[in-house]
């Protein structure tokens, strides 16, 4: 039975990678159906610019990461695996089938991107975003059991099992939500080495000491407050 593969990509004033990163999943993934760009309030052309190259554009005007990729997931009606990625040009497109292939061959429940310090390139994390990565794959690892080396941000995972973990990070706690929850449902997860790229533009993360400290809340927060998550949803 063929899976069904949709692509989802945030985007928040992305116009300079957003056609790039949308024509080249479409080119190297034939399992692709759709490509889903979220445009979240963009006051550029992002959304212009991501349907001239093939996407299908979603408009969640209310910002945030989270928000985003949720408002992707939930469009994404008829998807068997949805595949996450940033919409920046950071994310190496082309290893994109390497994130879904435990997925398709039915080895992992959840297949995440690890960002090796070897195919890096040099600038495209900041320090404080590095040490915060570090950080929360320690406490993944101690506190959920899991084999956390990168919670990155390019993953696949079934759209069914995203659904039943409700998810309610709206900003930069979203993967760090996703993985915790994955952990305490027993999913199976599993990482592939990725490389990763300096972004086009500036980050809204790690780019202003603003959005790195509220990256970095927004990440220790969802990991205390799943600690104790289960399938009804408490925690």
């Amino acid at each position: 039975m063929t899976t069904t593969v949709v692509a989802i990509i945030p985007a928040l004033n992305e116009e300079d990678a957003i056609d790039g990163v949308v024509r080249r999943l479409l080119a190297e993934l034939p399992q692709l159906t759709t490509v889903l760009v979220v445009d979240n309030g963009s006051t550029d052309r992002t959304g212009v610019r991501a349907a001239e190259a093939g996407a299908q554009v979603v408009s969640e005007p209310r910002r945030g990461y989270g928000r985003a990729c949720l408002a992707g997931v939930r469009a994404a009606r008829g998807a068997d695996v949805v595949l996450l990625l940033d919409g920046d040009g950071a994310d190496d497109t082309s290893e994109a089938r390497t994130v879904l292939e435990p997925l398709l061959a039915g080895r992992a429940d959840l297949s995440v991107g690890a960002r090796v310090a070897a195919d890096r390139e040099a600038g495209s994390m900041t320090t404080q975003q590095l040490l915060g990565n570090r950080l929360a794959a320690a406490i993944l690892r101690r506190k959920y059991g899991l084999a956390v080396s990168d919670p990155g941000p390019m993953r696949a995972i079934r759209r069914e099992a995203l659904l039943a973990m409700a998810m309610s990070e709206m900003s930069y706690g979203w993967t760090i939500e996703m993985t915790a929850k994955a952990a305490r449902l027993g999913l199976r997860y599993v990482e592939v080495p990725v490389a990763y790229r300096r972004r086009a533009g500036r980050s809204k993360v790690g780019g202003t000491f603003r959005g790195s400290v509220g990256a970095g809340i927004s990440i220790l927060r969802s990991l205390w407050r799943y600690r104790n998550w289960g399938p009804a949803g408490t925690a």
